[in-house]
């Protein structure tokens, strides 16, 4: 079972501690001499694997080496986690990936990587709602009409999202003790194959990343009826948050590029720098916003106080809400 009691300093200072146990500085001088490989733990078309893209092709043109992106999907990002953790420690494996990582490490007692030691934060890059979605065809057009309906429903309704464990699951689940309806959940193996299930009848509704939703709620194949966030986002305009329905409802989504732990510090610097880099580049912040994500940047020491933080909330979230990871 995975350890829950390091805290944000000694989680800090391990991460410092095991980078500078390798002769950091020579390596950092030679970094990087081939191609690095980015994982994405959902599969490609949704939000994460966009984001993901956008920062390879950034991040490759700094170092001056190629950044391939390689989807890695299942088990809610765990199998991406995973992959990440157990990579060599030597700056050519990274990871670009959700909050699905902390949400991830509340829910199952047992995983097979340790989220605190065995995975490096590098930088915070993005925050995005959430976005219920239903088809067109069906008659609601915001969250009390929806709540009605669920009401009406004999075994109340079926709400889709990118996996098990993931931000639209709990955020499924918050809602269902918040509204006191019925609800089932139905995991899928990313937002496309949900998103598609949801515009051929197979769902009630759907929650997932604004990111990843836009195209489709833009091309009128799916209507959004509320966000995640406190306040109404500005990618969705006219549609209100859940808290408007029910107040003190909150749930959002955070990306974040992550490396093995025990990467050498100076290398998990230089991607720092290069991340801080692409985050402040025209492209990437017109594609955060085209694509509904707020630009926002925490790296280094920061990040890793602020995912410390994120962790502790959900765990105790989790426990509050009852929500099990099978459900």
């Amino acid at each position: 079972m995975m350890s829950r009691t390091m805290g944000v300093g000694a989680m800090a200072l391990a991460v410092v501690a095991v980078g500078l146990s390798v002769p950091g500085e020579a390596v950092a001088q030679q970094y990087p001499a081939r191609a690095l490989r980015m994982i994405a733990p959902f599969p490609p078309g949704g939000g994460t694997d966009q984001l993901a893209r956008t920062f390879a092709a950034q991040i490759a043109e700094g170092l001056g080496q190629p950044v391939t992106v390689e989807n890695r999907a299942g088990a809610g990002g765990n199998l991406g986690a995973e992959a990440t953790a157990k990579a060599v420690p030597d700056g050519y494996t990274i990871m670009l990936t959700s909050n699905s990582l902390v949400i991830n490490a509340a829910l199952y007692s047992k995983l097979n990587y340790n989220v605190r030691t065995d995975i490096a934060p590098i930088a915070l890059v993005a925050s995005a709602p959430l976005v219920v979605i239903v088809h067109p065809s069906l008659p609601m057009k915001n969250m009390k009409d929806l709540v009605a309906w669920a009401k009406r429903s004999k075994g109340g309704l079926n709400f889709g999202t990118n996996g098990a464990g993931t931000s639209g699951h709990l955020s499924g689940e918050l809602l269902r003790l918040s509204a006191g309806i019925e609800m089932s959940h139905i995991p899928y193996k990313g937002a496309v194959p949900m998103m598609t299930a949801l515009m051929g009848g197979d769902l009630d509704m759907g929650i997932t990343t604004a990111p990843s939703a836009l195209p489709l709620i833009r091309a009128g194949r799916l209507r959004a009826l509320a966000v995640t966030t406190p306040t109404a986002a500005k990618t969705l305009p006219g549609i209100d948050p859940i808290a408007a329905t029910f107040p003190g409802y909150s749930m959002d989504i955070w990306y974040g590029i992550f490396a093995p732990g025990g990467t050498p510090a100076p290398i998990q610097e230089r991607l720092v720098n290069e991340v801080r880099k692409s985050h402040g580049s025209a492209s990437v912040r017109a594609a955060l916003e085209r694509d509904g994500a707020d630009p926002v940047f925490l790296g280094g020491s920061e990040f890793v106080q602020f995912f410390i933080r994120d962790l502790d909330k959900y765990i105790k979230l989790v426990k509050q809400a009852g929500v099990k990871a099978e459900q």
